[in-house]
């Protein structure tokens, strides 16, 4: 499927949706249909080497279709939001230039409204300060960290898990060089920017199916190899305050590898702590606006769900109308095959 014609606001497709809902295995056969590639938006497959506990897909699962945005840096190297946004960017305008419809598949909401809204660069960093913070964060965990950042921004900080040191530590170096809260300043931004016509769909299924699905993932994470590649990543010298380390898989693993606590606590752990990550990707998601939800039954085939998105996004190109209700004309979104 090609971009036809001159216009203003281009089309973007956007796929996303909480962890073990089945993106991957829709967005393939999407993405084969539309003859595109796969932007991944997804703050954890950035990293290089991490591949069984961030489950990208492996070469064989992809089924010929290029994925981008994935592997970028080390577990060790810095890594943002700002950055995801300018090489994105990047890949969206090279799709659009060959005539391609963009497909973003991801469940990093504030990657997706990075793109799809706008994003609020807000101050540079103050190095001194963000350091004094992590050292504080390594000896004594984050917790210190979030009780401050509730009484400055409790507004932040119910958004965020307690150990996301990343995200707590920007809120508090926001506040510190600005005088002002970071939600503040998110609200004041309004992410009201609209670069292209956007298509959201959303992938959900029944709360109790997708965490079977959870628990079904982890079990085939550990049976390819989770542990001995968190044993692998600790021993090249990635420590656990890496906030990479501290992703879903390799904080549980590490804790069990350093003998904390035994290999099923570590399962158990790991199980929970996803079932609570997808919680939080449905709170965030559901404050988007825009979003089309498509719920996918248990018995249902990736088929009839592709067949169904499909329809979507050849209707949504044909009728040029952003899902926010903006108008783009016509004629400049015609897809062919």
């Amino acid at each position: 499927m090609t971009i036809t014609g001159n216009h203003h606001q281009k089309p973007l497709v956007v796929l996303i949706g909480p962890t073990a809902v089945g993106k991957s295995r829709i967005a393939i056969p999407l993405a084969q249909a539309l003859k595109t590639e796969i932007l991944t938006a997804d703050s954890r497959q950035v990293y290089r080497g991490m591949d069984i506990g961030m489950d990208k897909p492996r070469l064989d699962e992809r089924g010929g279709i290029l994925h981008r945005l994935i592997d970028l840096v080390e577990p060790d190297q810095p890594f943002n939001v700002g950055e995801f946004r300018r090489l994105a960017l990047n890949e969206i305008a090279r799709l659009h230039q060959n005539g391609r419809v963009p497909l973003m598949v991801g469940g990093t909401g504030l990657y997706v409204r990075a793109i799809v809204r706008g994003l609020w660069e807000g101050p540079p960093a103050d190095w001194d300060y963000r350091h004094r913070l992590a050292a504080v964060a390594e000896r004594d965990g984050t917790e210190p960290l979030y009780r401050e950042l509730a009484q400055i921004d409790p507004e932040l900080a119910a958004r965020l898990h307690p150990r996301d040191v990343i995200k707590i530590i920007r809120g508090l170096e926001t506040y510190h060089v600005t005088g002002h809260r970071l939600s503040e300043l998110h609200r004041e931004h309004g992410f009201a920017e609209h670069p292209f016509s956007s298509l959201l769909i959303g992938l959900t299924r029944d709360r109790q199916a997708l965490y079977r699905r959870v628990e079904a993932r982890v079990d085939a994470q550990l049976a390819a190899g989770l542990v001995e590649e968190t044993r692998r990543l600790l021993a090249q010298g990635y420590g656990r305050h890496l906030g990479s380390m501290k992703g879903l898989g390799y904080r549980q693993m590490s804790g069990y590898l350093a003998g904390e606590y035994s290999y099923e606590e570590a399962v158990r752990l790991l199980k929970r702590d996803t079932r609570h990550f997808a919680k939080r990707q449905y709170t965030w998601f559901r404050k988007e606006p825009g979003i089309v939800w498509v719920e996918m039954e248990e018995d249902e085939s990736v088929d009839s769900t592709v067949s169904k998105l499909l329809s979507m996004v050849q209707d949504f190109l044909s009728q040029g109308i952003d899902r926010d209700g903006s108008q783009v004309q016509s004629a400049a979104l015609m897809a062919g095959s």
